[in-house]
């Protein structure tokens, strides 16, 4: 891919600028002059279906009312932050994007890593399918590691700026400048935007006291600010053209300080496992890799099943390829339960009480909106997956499914 790019500075709402890049010889809201559709993607990161409501976040759940909602809807467990998203833009499950959960152990390396490469994403996305069609696409990604992860696949990116400090975040009020400024200034044929700040206050919740009243807060923000948005869409005339998907990657479920599950504690007396696994978690799930001698692996994954399946907190064990994983996925899947968390390698890598991967917090929130005669309206009992986003974006754009077809189904 081209690593060419120009500098677009577009304009904000309130006189401010916000600095785009697109790729070079892009066209400058040419596509403003047709009548195509667009369409919306907005992932309201770590939002549970029930903070959706009238009294918090009363924008959405207008929205959700007037589209077709889904309230079955569910992620993908494992699949933390990144992969969700990718997910969403490769509509095809991790053994065939290449996408494992957010870290995972790397044998190349030798070292477990966190998957932020754009090299990490191995399937074509809408995002660059939609090029190959004339068409223009975009990103408006609030987390560094996501904007790192999909590179330039998109016709025009913003990179997330002002970051804070430890979570590498752009706050939703930057996220929501810059989704209107290339709205306005790109006009994008497919936008996908993230926010972030539901899920970084998610994680620091302790379900009481000041810091679950900032994610309250955080919540009506976000409700504001893509209220905002859509009148922003209605006043310029973009609403009976706008096909609006709004979900999360995930949900949120909350720990004790000391509701914690350490697999590696409960491995460290065995002769087998000692110093033998490497471990990859986010939370709600923990891969495990064996790093010993290959010919002992099947005895240790045995084994491994054998001492975690009795340690309070864990909910389940699963074979990767179960999951349909792929390669990367580790040797052994564990998922726990709900109140719990995982810390490996030790009890102090993972002190947040607010964590996501497990079955727990597979619920999510996903409806289509908008005033294009595509939405349909009222509740659907289907449940819809993270998957669904990318043929349903192609379904829009009568885009052909990828080879192999896709492992979602459109909802429009």
């Amino acid at each position: 891919m081209s690593t060419r790019r120009t500098f677009l500075r577009a304009s904000a709402a309130g006189g401010a600028s916000v600095v785009l890049s697109g790729a070079a010889g892009s066209p400058r809201a040419s596509a403003a002059r047709r009548d195509d559709p667009r369409v919306y993607v907005l992932v309201i990161d770590g939002c549970r279906p029930d903070e959706i409501d009238d009294e918090l976040t009363p924008r959405l759940a207008a929205l959700r009312r007037a589209g077709r909602s889904y309230p079955q809807a569910r992620s993908v467990p494992i699949m933390e932050t990144l992969p969700n998203h990718a997910m969403m833009m490769a509509g095809v499950r991790p053994d065939r994007s290449g996408v494992p959960a957010n870290s995972f152990y790397d044998a190349h390396e030798g070292a477990v890593r966190d998957l932020d490469r754009a090299s990490d994403l191995r399937f074509p996305t809408v995002l660059q399918r939609l090029r190959t069609k004339g068409l223009t696409t975009g990103t408006v990604l609030s987390k560094k590691y996501l904007y790192s992860l999909f590179g330039e696949r998109a016709t025009y990116r913003w990179e997330p700026e002002p970051l804070m400090p430890i979570t590498d975040h752009a706050l939703d009020g930057f996220t929501h400048a810059a989704l209107g400024a290339m709205v306005r200034d790109a006009d994008p044929h497919l936008l996908f935007a993230n926010f972030g700040d539901i899920d970084r206050f998610g994680h620091a919740d302790l379900t009481g006291g000041s810091i679950k009243l900032l994610r309250r807060l955080a919540l009506a923000s976000t409700d504001r600010l893509i209220g905002d948005f859509v009148d922003f869409l209605k006043e310029s005339g973009r609403w009976r053209r706008s096909v609006l998907v709004v979900l999360a990657d995930h949900s949120m479920d909350w720990s004790d300080p000391f509701s914690f599950v350490s697999l590696a504690d409960a491995f460290k007396d065995d002769s087998l496992l000692a110093g033998n696994v490497a471990y990859a978690d986010n939370g709600g799930a923990d891969l495990l890799t064996w790093t010993g001698p290959k010919p002992q692996r099947d005895k240790a994954v045995r084994r491994m099943r054998r001492l975690a399946r009795d340690v309070p907190g864990v909910l389940s064990l699963h074979d990767p390829h179960a999951l349909r994983l792929g390669p990367r996925g580790g040797d052994l899947v564990a998922y726990c339960r709900s109140g719990w968390r995982f810390s490996d390698p030790n009890p102090l890598a993972n002190p947040i009480p607010g964590n996501h991967g497990h079955p727990a917090t597979a619920p999510i929130p996903f409806f289509i909106a908008g005033g294009s005669p595509l939405v349909r309206r009222g509740a659907s009992s289907a449940r819809a997956r993270t998957l669904d986003v990318a043929p349903t974006v192609g379904e829009v754009f009568g885009l052909r499914p990828p080879r192999g077809g896709y492992d979602g189904r459109s909802r429009v």
